[in-house]
Formats: C-alpha cells, structure tokens, sequence
C-alpha cells in the first residue's frame, strides 16, 4: 500500500490548513471578570460630598434626567457634583452647563449646620447663571412610632 506523491501533497495540504474555529472561552472569562470589576467599583462611584441634610416632609422627585448637584458643606465650601469649586469659578462653569442645557434642574443640597444666608448666596449664583428650574434637597424624616 504505497501512497502516491499527489496523495502525499493532498495530506500536507490538509494538515497544514489554518484553524478556523473562534475559542470563545477566554473572551467569557475576560467579560465576567469586568462584570465582577464593575459590580464591585458601582457602589463606590455613587458616594457624593457628606453633608447632613435638613428634614422635611415633601414627595420625592420624579424626573428621568439627571439633575446638577450643588453642595454647601457645613464649612461653607461649594461643590459641583462631587468636585469643590471655588465661587467666582462657579457661574462660567453654570453659563457653560446650561447653554448645552438649559432646562437642566439644579438641586442645591446645604448642611443641617450652615447659615440660611450662605445657601441663598449660592441659589442666587445659580439663578444668576441662568437656570431657572433650582430646588431645595432635603432628607424626609423618619416617622416615630409610638409606644418606644
């Protein structure tokens, strides 16, 4: 049982072909292990500036945008979302915010400890800044029950 040369070339020809296949296992193994990454690190990248906000009784908002946070800590320092930013940095940074979007809602969050006045100073910033829709954040208090 001889082979031939041409059976030869064909078998060489067979073997040597490249694999065309797509091995998805470690492109699983890399996707979960991001998954992984991000349900650990989400939590963390929701923390904002602590301040101990006032309680009222009013409705939660409801709005599908997401709204611009001012933050007035109990030392008076101002925060843009989570980044301090100095007052006379404040209204350029609003001026360009609300040209992209001007019908963007504004939430002004003051420390429990902070003067009225320093609040207002900073609502007035915004309002001077063009905004038109600026709201109050408070916590809703927790009812007491009787009988404790």
């Amino acid at each position: 049982m001889a082979l031939s040369s041409e059976s030869i070339r064909l078998r060489r020809r067979l073997r040597a072909r490249p694999i065309t296949e797509i091995n998805v296992a470690p492109f699983v193994d890399v996707m979960l292990v991001l998954v992984v990454i991000f349900m650990i690190a989400a939590p963390l990248l929701t923390v904002g500036v602590p301040v101990d906000l006032p309680k009222a009784a009013v409705d939660p908002l409801n709005d599908e945008k997401e709204p611009l946070i001012i933050t007035v800590d109990a030392e008076g320092r101002v925060y843009l979302q989570e980044a301090e930013i100095e007052e006379n940095a404040l209204i350029p940074r609003l001026v360009a915010v609300s040209e992209a979007n001007p019908d963007l809602r504004v939430f002004v969050r003051g420390d429990r400890a902070i003067n009225y006045g320093r609040v207002m100073e900073v609502m007035g910033l915004v309002s001077e800044a063009g905004f038109a829709k600026v709201a109050l954040i408070a916590e809703v208090p927790i009812p007491e029950t009787k009988g404790q």
